[in-house]
């Protein structure tokens, strides 16, 4: 991958590199949750934004840099 760059300059704000640990964190709640509420045959909400705080993550979102070297957009 000596050739592989970045084709916009978008970066994460952290340096985290994945958020794997709390997207398992957020669906294990959003199943428990939607769980309980299909046998107490409530309406569920089918969305997991409804159940967990996306912002509350290892990395909180990403923005555009306008300044990024050519060291910053290799991959």
């Amino acid at each position: 991958m000596s050739r592989s760059v970045r084709k916009t300059k978008i970066f994460g704000i952290t340096t985290s590199e994945s958020e794997k640990q709390d997207k398992r964190r957020w669906n294990r709640t959003f199943r428990k949750v939607f769980r309980k509420l299909v046998l107490s045959e409530k309406v569920a909400n089918h969305k997991i934004h409804s159940v967990t705080e996306v912002r509350s993550g290892q990395k909180d979102g990403k923005r555009y840099n306008h300044n990024a070297t050519i060291r910053d957009m290799r991959k």
